[in-house]
């Protein structure tokens, strides 16, 4: 039986009334009178500072303060006075050139602002939001694939690109679903229950996979540990090729090199070169090792026979005793010009008869042998399986339907193996597990507060902490109704920080909030950076994802992020970074001395996407720092900007020289103002994070002004004025991570709860497990409301 035909037509016509479209609850006017006090306090101070510029007439910025504050209500727009807070606190407003305010009078306005928006807040009846029914993103379809079958596939790795709102792919309002996605669904289910359930004996017909250099992604990089041979790794990309594979079975396989490219005679000396070495690493040990004559020209193929298990595989191949002079060939720089071009994988030869995947007995939970099933045992498979990927209790309609679809394949001639296969299929097209869908007593109610369901904060709590599946753990105490009882959930975030799945949030959340994901794509240009290679780029990541996890192990303050005295290195990165003492290919935490590392401001992941190809760019770092660290994004720029003149870099003037020129432009002043002193901040780092104390020819001016009139002259002194503000950073941090949790974009009602979070976090050291504690328990996140009628 076809699976693909059976899963089309008992699951498409049941997607449809979950793709709707997302509403937001309508903005709720604050309600009240203007105490006389508003007179008092703020009247004058925008009446001094601000009135001059943002009234009926002017109206600058589109903001017209003065009308505002005549009105009955003055702090009716909270949005506007939120914006006007930070304004003057940053000292953004007055612009440079007016005199700037007494800080006394900012904070006792602010203050005041902010006073009267808590007091109205405490007697406004909480808005929870609501999320639309939100697919799984493609990190989130492969954890829960893993968690639910037991197998690592990456299956979401071939779906299109999920689109982002809010900075996050987890958003529900724009994760929609095309037919193209909805074909690889099809394709996926089908290929993973074939991957998890053994059907009966296989035939494996022998077949050719060539994989060459440019096919191989970052995802392939190999770690190799020190071998006896000296070479050590991982091995440098620039010398070597590196692929994972996937065999079916255990077989022999036949496995060709091919290389392409000579090695010149020498310019200098004439000699012919000589001969060099390839070694071969399967999984990270040596297996062959062939001398390569460098001269040909000819394409050379090395081939050998491998019996190798079922599974995945890393396979290496590397040059390991080159002594190649890049100055006899100033051509080639430091590149090579024998190349190793391509694997070519033949088999399975021989196969061996595998033994029964541990999923098979995850999956057919009765643990009756091949083909001896019992007719019971479907309806007990079908209703796990249901219950685990929909998260939730099965009805009894939806376990008769997938036990049908066990029974139908038997009636085909099919195995008891092959039924399950289509019931597993089934469950993985199904929108209740391709969706979290979450039920309202009273959907088009906008007012109609309540609680999520136990089962609703269970999948809440895990796709938070996890980005998969709740475990049968937390399932289990969701459905015996505990999951609310305080001890009980506070309990479960603790076992769940604890657990190696939370590394989610250093790849998903961390790899967005901090723009990681982007190091993949990033290509520093190699004659300026030479360095730059797939070994330091695969280092930069790892370090920065495992200074995350430790903030989250050991329940560091947030603020670590900022100023962290500590970060994971291994030889190659510690050689970049100048770091001494660093020996080998392994990640170890390192105490950092000094003052030019600390923090993820100074890793080289962040500096190299904060950067062009060619050269550091204040503005996109300066720009990096407003959205990620101070929650206060720039506008975007206007259209038809000049560039700079990126050819007078470093020859005729320093970066920040040709920075100055392009901002005595009028359209740009105003906008750089604010990014670029942060920016500049960071020119002590190149385009790649290494130190530097020259831009070309010219000293690195890395000091600035900001517009709170603070100033800083080094990297050091700008991050000191960053963590003096630990509010706004902690309110950031707060906002990006609720933001994530929620899946949604935050709205003005959801303010006391960001306040409140951010109060808590403050009182009890800005603890990593807090501010998760502290979202988990709050108004957004533990309930929800129905929506207004179209």
């Amino acid at each position: 039986m076809h699976i693909q035909w059976l899963v089309r037509t008992l699951t498409v016509p049941v997607l449809g009334y979950v793709l709707v479209a997302a509403v937001q609850a309508p903005k709720r006017p604050v309600k009240g009178t203007a105490t006389p006090s508003f007179q008092r306090t703020v009247q004058p101070f925008l009446a001094n500072n601000c009135f001059a510029c943002h009234n009926t007439k002017l109206k600058s910025g589109d903001v017209d303060l003065k009308s505002s504050a005549a009105q009955a209500e003055p702090l009716e727009d909270r949005q506007l006075w939120d914006l006007v807070i930070r304004k003057i606190r940053t000292g953004e407003m007055p612009p440079k050139g007016l005199p700037r305010p007494k800080m006394d009078d900012i904070e006792r306005v602010t203050a005041w602002i902010e006073g009267e928006f808590d007091r109205r807040d405490r007697k406004t009846k909480p808005d929870p939001g609501r999320v639309t029914a939100r697919r799984l993103n493609r990190y989130e379809y492969n954890a829960t694939v893993r968690d639910l079958v037991g197998i690592d596939l990456h299956p979401a790795d071939t779906f299109p690109a999920d689109d982002a709102g809010y900075g996050f792919d987890n958003i529900a309002d724009v994760l929609s679903l095309s037919p193209v996605l909805m074909e690889k669904y099809m394709t996926a289910a089908e290929n993973i229950a074939r991957a998890a359930i053994v059907a009966g004996p296989v035939q494996y017909k022998p077949t050719r996979i060539q994989l060459k250099a440019e096919s191989v992604g970052m995802g392939e990089h190999l770690k190799l540990k020190p071998l006896k041979s000296g070479f050590a790794g991982p091995l440098p990309a620039k010398t070597a090729l590196h692929v994972r594979y996937r065999t079916p079975v255990e077989a022999e396989y036949d496995l060709r090199v091919g290389l392409g490219g000579i090695r010149p005679v020498s310019q200098i000396t004439g000699e012919p070169p000589e001969p060099v070495k390839m070694r071969l690493w399967i999984d990270g040990q040596p297996e062959n090792t062939w001398e390569v004559d460098p001269g040909t020209g000819k394409p050379r193929n090395f081939e050998t026979r491998l019996k190798l298990t079922g599974g995945e595989h890393s396979i290496s191949a590397a040059f390991v005793d080159d002594n190649f002079d890049p100055k006899e060939n100033p051509i080639g720089r430091r590149d090579r010009y024998l190349t190793i071009d391509l694997f070519e994988i033949h088999g399975p030869y021989n196969p061996v008869t595998p033994p029964l995947p541990p999923t098979q007995y995850r999956i057919l939970s009765c643990n009756h042998p091949l083909n001896q099933h019992e007719p019971a045992c479907a309806r007990k498979i079908v209703t796990d399986l249901a219950r685990r990927g929909f998260r939730r209790t099965p009805t009894e309609a939806e376990i008769s339907r997938l036990t049908h679809l066990v029974e139908m394949a038997q009636t085909e001639g099919d195995t008891f193996e092959e039924g399950v296969r289509v019931a597993l299929a089934a469950v993985l097209v199904s929108p209740h597990f391709l969706f979290r869908i979450e039920r309202d007593p009273d959907p088009l109610n906008p007012k109609a507060e309540h609680p999520v369901s136990d089962l609703e904060l269970a999948s809440r709590l895990s796709y938070f902490l996890w980005s998969s599946m709740p475990d049968d753990e937390l399932l289990a105490k969701a459905e015996a109704g505990l999951l609310r009882k305080p001890a009980v959930l506070a309990a479960e975030v603790h076992r769940m920080l604890a657990d190696p799945k939370v590394r989610a949030l250093s790849e998903n959340f961390a790899g967005q909030w901090l723009q990681l994901r982007n190091l993949d794509e990033v290509k520093p240009d190699p004659d300026r950076f030479p360095d730059f290679d797939e070994e330091l780029r695969q280092a930069m990541k790892v370090e920065t994802e495992l200074f995350i996890q430790a903030i989250v192990r050991d329940d560091r303050s947030i603020l670590d992020f900022l100023d962290g005295n500590f970060t994971y290195l291994n030889e190659r990165l510690a050689t970049h970074y100048g770091v001494p003492g660093v020996e080998g290919p392994e990640f170890r935490k390192v105490m950092l001395t000094g003052d030019h590392r600390g923090g993820v401001l100074t890793q080289a992941s962040v500096l190299t996407v904060s950067s062009y190809p060619t050269r550091t760019s204040p503005v996109i770092r300066g720009k990096w720092i407003l959205e990620n660290i101070l929650n206060a994004p720039p506008p975007p720029p206007p259209p038809n900007v000049p560039a700079i003149d990126e050819a007078a870099v470093g020859s005729t003037g320093s970066l920040r020289q040709q920075m100055e020129k392009h901002r005595s432009n009028a359209i740009c002043a105003s906008c750089h103002a604010r990014m670029d002193p942060l920016g500049f901040g960071l020119e002590n780092y190149d385009g790649i994070g290494a130190w530097r104390t020259m831009d070309g020819q010219f000293p690195v001016d890395a000091s600035g002004s900001l517009p709170n009139r603070k100033s800083f002259s080094n990297p050091s002194q700008l991050k000191l004025i960053l963590k003096a503000d630990t509010d706004q950073f902690a309110r950031c941090v707060v906002e990006k991570m609720l933001t994530y949790a929620l899946g949604r974009g935050l709205e003005p009602f959801d303010k006391p709860a960001v306040q409140s979070i951010s109060r808590t976090l403050a009182n009890n050291g800005y603890r990593f497990s807090t501010l998760i504690s502290s979202i988990v328990n709050s108004t957004p996140f533990q309930m929800r409301r129905g929506e207004a009628p179209k």
